[in-house]
């Protein structure tokens, strides 16, 4: 057994002072659409809805063990490593200080403020996360406090590792495979290590944001390497670049190994846990289930757990996950429509519409031209082949239109 193994036991013992271990589940939805024994590794019901928790506890108490007189920490983060940072103050005892953008949303401010209360102060500074970070460590050099990272440390790994601990004490046999979201790699790094001298036989599939690919990019190029633009909507792992320590647990991983979950397609499966499942995830924390589908043919009759890493969705979110679960269906556009300036001219094209047809935005952007003027229109069907026959009627009628559904530069300017 390795010096590796035995310190993530050692971590899973000492947590249970903080909380009870989270609960794996056989979930009988997912079994049967896929053909297997689909447990869900519920990290989305922690005490702060997320494995965070596991790694800032650890690295918290070992800093300690180290040196009981350093009672000072910082951190910086605008979700859930911050309300694990908070917990495990509030835990030991200890003060912290919490960086976070000035951008962050209230609910993720007040969370933070009640697991920490008065062990933790919260800091707002910095329009990007990059600026709040450098003013974290800037901040705690000069006090002499220790910067406690969200994932690229050791400590944390460690920390995550207990994940693999739990699940391997819930189970009866070692799953054959497991599906672990990819953010900047703590928890994948923690579970591939354990899993690696405990049960070798365990396969690993790895998913990530297509918008934040960097563990992608680190295998593509044999090393971590920052991503230049990065998709920031799956918030707890759209991660510009991979850690330095996690790199090292995860460089023999097969890059085909790694898949990528398109962000509108997340939606969709958002929505689809919480009105079947009445379960509710975070971006991040649907990752594992969501490339179920891309990896139906390999999970059909095995023994599968999915690690939903956490469930703190902001329920203000709702109407854009709506949107953009329509829109990868298929069954929402939006087009600019060149409309004729005569009478009649919108009578005829409402015309075209079938029953199903449900017209969600309608704007004039465009009126002083003599002749014809634009218009945003979004219309939502019941079948994505409906559009189809609406754009085949649309032409054959002589109205010209541009589809901007894809269009990543209009949609963000018109829609």
């Amino acid at each position: 057994m390795s010096d590796f193994t035995n310190a993530a036991k050692s971590a899973t013992q000492k947590m249970r002072a903080l909380f009870e271990p989270t609960p794996l589940q056989r979930n009988d939805y997912l079994s049967t659409k896929y053909g297997a024994e689909i447990y869900l590794k519920r990290e989305d019901l922690s005490p702060v809805r997320s494995y965070k928790i596991r790694g800032a506890s650890n690295a918290m108490g070992k800093s300690l063990a180290a040196r009981p007189d350093q009672t000072r920490f910082v951190c910086a983060s605008a979700g859930n490593h911050a309300q694990g940072f908070a917990y495990a103050c509030s835990h030991f005892g200890v003060q912290g200080e919490v960086f976070m953008p000035i951008t962050t949303p209230q609910q993720k401010i007040d969370k933070t403020r009640a697991f920490g209360g008065e062990n933790v102060k919260i800091r707002l500074t910095g329009d990007y996360f990059d600026q709040t970070l450098e003013a974290a460590q800037s901040h705690c050099s000069e006090i002499g406090a220790h910067f406690l990272a969200p994932f690229d440390d050791p400590d944390v790994i460690e920390g995550q590792a207990s994940v693999a601990v739990e699940l391997l004490d819930q189970i009866k046999d070692a799953p054959d495979i497991i599906i672990l979201p990819v953010g900047g790699g703590g928890l994948s790094a923690g579970m591939t290590r354990y899993f690696g001298s405990t049960a070798p036989k365990t396969q690993f599939r790895y998913v990530e944001p297509k918008g934040g690919a960097s563990l992608t990019a680190a295998l593509r190029q044999g090393g971590p390497i920052t991503l230049n633009n990065i998709d920031s909507f799956v918030d707890g792992a759209a991660v510009a670049r991979i850690g330095d320590h996690t790199y090292s647990a995860l460089k023999d991983v097969r890059p085909e190994d790694v898949h990528l979950a398109p962000e509108n397609r997340i939606c969709e499966t958002i929505l689809e846990l919480l009105n079947v499942e009445g379960m509710v995830l975070e971006p991040a924390g649907a990752l594992s289930i969501d490339v179920l589908d891309d990896l139906a043919g390999d999970v059909k009759g095995k023994t599968v757990v999915c690690v939903t890493s956490g469930g703190n969705f902001d329920f203000e979110r709702l109407p854009e996950v709506k949107e953009r679960a329509l829109r990868y269906a298929g069954i929402k556009k939006y087009f600019i429509l060149r409309m004729p300036q005569r009478p009649g001219a919108l009578k005829d094209f409402l015309g075209l519409l079938s029953p199903d047809d449900d017209i969600a935005r309608f704007e004039y952007l465009k009126k002083s031209a003599r002749n014809f003027g634009s218009v945003l229109i979004g219309i939502e069907t019941k079948k994505a082949e409906a559009f189809d026959d609406l754009f085949a009627r649309m032409e054959k009628a002589g109205f010209d239109y541009r589809d901007i559904t894809d269009d990543a530069v209009l949609s963000e300017f018109l829609i």
